[in-house]
């Protein structure tokens, strides 16, 4: 490059591959540091500069600024020429107003004042380490975005991807004051996209200022923190990603785990919490970063999704998802809401069902809808199976179909299970908690044991009975209903597994026109008096099952005391468990 001029260039700087042909007397005059360079040049008149900053760009600059020519300095080139201007010693004491002076006015005046410029020239800072560092350019800008993120939001208009208010004041001309109430008022978050294009180590400077001032709320801090990972982690990850790029994921992994704003309570959603694991699992991530994670998710498991569970196992597991790492976040998560209720009841002195209990609720459900995907898993252990279940306590269960939906897709995925094996998997559930539609299904499935589907029989004709004895009882004096309710309760018992006697017994009579037909006699036979069939409609061979325990136990009858009720199990006593013959153990039975 060249000036154009009448009088001969008298001097060659060569910046890298650029060579530019000038004058001496105009870059001495503002320079320090080509002022010293050309005096030793002596007759060769040709300098060479190395690792000049900015390279031939910046030195460019420098050189108009030298000769008096216009310079245009904006968001992109200004960290440059700063810089250059650094490099060159163009300071007032070369000459007064020199570029330096210049460049500093314009970066307090307009460029640190901008929310958009200050975010552009920070970005480029990073290509002029370490003098954007010693200049104090980079701190300066973090300062500025810092400070503009806790701006009161009603205030803002500064932000270049959230422009709604900018053309405000014309349609408020256009269409009167009115609209000035229509206007979405601008969310606590709205600067969160903006600094996500940062590369991770300004990013976490900038976070570690804006959380060190104070002002910023911990939900806020968490959108942060999900929008630039959802900027920068991929969808899916597999073992073809080099090494460098793991090595990348890892880093930037590990740092939004230590930005993770300390707010337990609030903060990032579960949900997050669970892709930050995921990922930081395939990343490789150390373990102290894992058990952080770990421990912030236990305390909000309530609030995660079963789709946020299934995380992949890594070798040597052989199942499809890591169920020993949602047994370890679920063990946690319910020994804090022990913690929780402990302290309640020694602050109250007496348990009140409260959040905490909904909590526990809400994370039975999930993990009853959790073990209903992993079922299908052909190298899922029982023991992991049964296990993960058990850890849910008994009040967290109210009603038991997801979990009857659960253990019948695990008999239907595993059928090597033994007979001992499925009996062990069944007693997970309780019939006395599946709701009709579920104890219906169970009545006719065929992959449970006959204990379990003898067991949902009796106890769908014990709570029809009741049904029954309930609408009698309405039309009776409540002062009645109160005092005989043990009485009422036995009753209902004794009715319930007399009436399914009486069924047994008509499944008798009618069992040689069964074994001719291979069905029951009458299609339009009535439904019992109760208003509920017991017996649905079921293959030959569980009927005759069923018929075979129905015989037995009323050919056994006549041996029974007077007072007892037992319900049609304890005639097996090594294959299933009685329900009780006090009037105590009933009610509680039948509840």
């Amino acid at each position: 490059m060249y000036v154009a001029s009448e009088l001969e260039t008298d001097v060659t700087i060569n910046v890298g591959e650029v060579k530019f042909n000038l004058h001496k007397f105009p870059l001495m005059s503002k320079s320090n540091r080509l002022l010293m360079l050309l005096s030793k040049a002596g007759e060769e008149n040709e300098i060479d500069i190395v690792d000049f900053p900015g390279g031939p760009k910046s030195f460019e600059i420098c050189a108009k600024f030298c000769y008096g020519m216009i310079v245009t300095l904006n968001a992109y080139n200004v960290v440059t020429a700063r810089c250059a201007a650094e490099y060159l010693e163009m300071t007032e004491g070369v000459d007064r107003g020199n570029l330096i002076f210049k460049i500093e006015v314009f970066l307090n005046s307009s460029i640190f004042r901008s929310w958009k410029d200050s975010i552009i020239v920070l970005q480029t800072t990073k290509s002029l380490l370490p003098w954007s560092e010693d200049l104090k350019i980079v701190g300066s800008c973090i300062d500025s975005i810092a400070s503009k993120t806790s701006v009161d939001p009603a205030s803002i208009t500064w932000s270049y991807t959230y422009n709604r208010k900018l053309s405000v004041p014309d349609k408020i001309v256009e269409e009167g004051m009115n609209f000035r109430d229509k206007i979405d008022s601008v969310p606590k978050d709205w600067w969160v996209e903006d600094i996500s294009e940062l590369d991770i180590d300004l990013y976490k400077r900038v976070m570690i200022t804006v959380k060190s001032k104070g002002r910023m709320d911990g939900k806020v801090i968490g959108e942060a923190l999900k929008t630039y990972a959802v900027r920068w982690l991929p969808d899916s990850f597999d073992d073809s990603v080099s090494d460098a790029r793991t090595l990348r994921y890892r880093y930037l992994v590990e740092t939004l785990i230590c930005l993770l704003p300390p707010d337990k309570a609030a903060g990032c959603s579960c949900s997050f919490l669970l892709k930050l694991l995921k990922f930081a699992i395939l990343v490789g991530v150390d373990d102290s970063a894992r058990e952080y994670l770990v421990k912030r998710i236990s305390l909000k498991l309530h609030e995660a999704s079963v789709k946020d569970l299934l995380i992949p196992a890594q070798p040597p597991q052989n199942t499809l998802y890591d169920v020993e790492l949602i047994q370890c976040i679920v063990s946690r998560s319910l020994m804090h809401g022990k913690c929780s209720q402990d302290t309640k009841h020694e602050e109250n002195g007496d348990f009140i069902l409260g959040h905490e209990h909904v909590t526990l609720m809400n994370v039975g459900k999930l993990i009853d809808g959790y073990l209903t995907e992993i079922a299908y898993d052909p190298n899922l252990t029982i023991s992991s199976f049964v296990d993960l279940s058990l850890s849910i306590p008994e009040f967290a269960r109210p009603i038991h179909d997801v979990l009857y939906k659960a253990i019948d897709i695990y008999l239907k995925e595993h059928l090597s299970l033994t007979k001992a094996e499925k009996k062990k998997v069944c007693g997970l559930m309780d019939v006395k908690k599946l709701t009709t539609d579920a104890s219906t299904h169970a009545a006719q499935n065929e992959r449970l044991p006959l204990r379990v589907v003898v067991q949902v029989l009796f106890f769908e004709q014990v709570r029809a009975a009741s049904g029954v004895q309930a609408l009698n009882n309405k039309a009776r004096d409540t002062s009645n209903s109160t005092t005989n309710t043990d009485e009422e309760w036995e009753k209902t018992a004794a009715d319930g597994n007399k009436s399914l006697m009486k069924q047994m017994s008509r499944m008798k009579i009618k069992d040689e026109d069964f074994l001719k037909n291979g069905k029951l006699l009458k299609k339009n036979s009535k439904i019992p008096k109760n208003g509920v069939q017991l017996l649905p409609s079921r293959s030959k061979r569980i009927f005759d099952r069923l018929w075979v325990v129905g015989r037995g136990h009323v050919e056994n009858r006549s041996s029974e005391t007077s007072g007892s009720s037992q319900s049609p199990t304890s005639i097996a006593p090594g294959d299933t468990k009685s329900f009780g013959s006090s009037s105590r153990q009933r009610r509680h039975s039948i509840s």
